[in-house]
């Protein structure tokens, strides 16, 4: 049977159809594999040292997922940056980002360099930084977004930081190095910080503002007794920026020293120390009042009592807590002589008031 034209037409041109619709485009070149450069380079500055830190790159520039890389770069200049050039440093091949990236973190590199001394200027001078990541063949993207780093002079450590125990907190010394003549928008502050013994955190204690000659000793009184501490000290050089914030670079950090925050030291003496005898038509007996210890580690306050030419004995059981006290164990025809002290958490105790008497008729 013979086909009509219109179907045999269609017969054809159908599988044509399919064919073309089924084409894909030309194939796509092979990814180069070239890390993606960091675009969060930070460096920070502490004495001589600069600490760089980045997140390693996980994708190609192609945004392909990088399975392995190479070394990277460490670039420093003056100015803008090209091109990394000779580096200063690199840090070692960092072997599958792509694991480390499905983690909650980021992958991050660091990197610190030291600035030699040939490099310390004046606040104007700065330094540039960036780094280079590179595939295994060796090959990159190019460098990184680019920092400064001011080259300022820093004062040196503390070297005879020292702490006393005292009633007021942990007074701590040591002698300042800022030199005489200061650079002009150049000023120095210093600070102190304390870490409780075996822990990591640690906290700012004291900021002192330093001159040339000047005494520091700053005290803590933030403290809690029976602990012990550490402490260290660092120089601050801060720099003004006329319509942006002070630039502050901190110096290197002094030794550490532990101090036992051991309170062996009584509270505040009682004064203002009053007898009144009361007794007509009633049992005698003589009421005590005094002025109030304001220490904040008052436990409470002895009694002590006399008769002429005796010694004195404490006549409270237990600690009293107010500033008063009724002494009902009197006799007629006695002249009694009164002290008080006053106690702390610790049991120490201060020295004896001044003395008051009264007389039982």
């Amino acid at each position: 049977m013979r086909r009509p034209p219109l179907i045999s037409a269609l017969a054809v041109a159908l599988p044509l159809l399919f064919t073309v619709c089924a084409t894909v485009g030309p194939p796509l070149p092979p990814s180069l594999d070239l890390p993606k450069p960091p675009t969060d380079l930070r460096a920070v500055r502490k004495g001589d040292h600069v600490t760089l830190t980045w997140t390693i790159p996980t994708q190609t520039t192609d945004r392909q997922t990088i399975r392995s890389l190479g070394h990277t770069r460490i670039c420093r200049g003056a100015g803008e940056l090209k091109e990394c050039g000779t580096p200063v440093g690199e840090t070692p091949t960092q072997l599958n980002p792509a694991k480390s990236a499905s983690s909650k973190h980021k992958p991050q590199g660091t990197f610190t360099d030291a600035i030699s001394a040939q490099l310390v200027g004046d606040s104007a001078s700065s330094i540039t930084y960036a780094v280079e990541v590179f595939n295994p063949e060796g090959r990159g993207a190019g460098i990184s977004n680019q920092v400064h780093v001011n080259l300022a002079h820093t004062l040196p450590a503390p070297t005879d930081l020292q702490a006393q125990v005292t009633s007021r907190g942990i007074v701590l010394t040591w002698t300042s190095t800022v030199p005489s003549i200061i650079p002009a928008g150049t000023h120095y502050v210093y600070r102190v910080y304390r870490r409780l013994d075996g822990s990591s955190e640690q906290s700012l204690a004291s900021e002192i503002p330093a001159e040339p000659g000047m005494s520091l000793t700053p005290t803590d009184s933030n403290i809690e007794w029976e602990r012990t501490y550490e402490y260290h000290a660092e120089a601050v050089t801060v720099i003004d920026q006329p319509g942006r914030p002070s630039l502050q670079i901190e110096g290197d950090d002094s030794a550490e020293i532990k101090v036992f925050a051991d309170d062996v030291f009584p509270p505040a003496v009682p004064s203002g120390l009053q007898a009144v005898f009361s007794g007509p038509g009633q049992k005698p007996f003589i009421d005590l009042i005094w002025a109030p210890v304001s220490d904040v580690d008052l436990a409470g306050y002895n009694v002590y009592r006399h008769e002429e030419g005796a010694v004195p004995v404490k006549v409270n059981a237990e600690l009293v807590k107010t500033p008063a006290y009724r002494d009902a164990d009197v006799a007629s025809g006695k002249r009694y002589v009164y002290s008080v002290a006053a106690v702390d958490l610790r049991g120490n105790e201060s020295a004896r008031s001044s003395e008051a008497n009264e007389s039982v008729p």
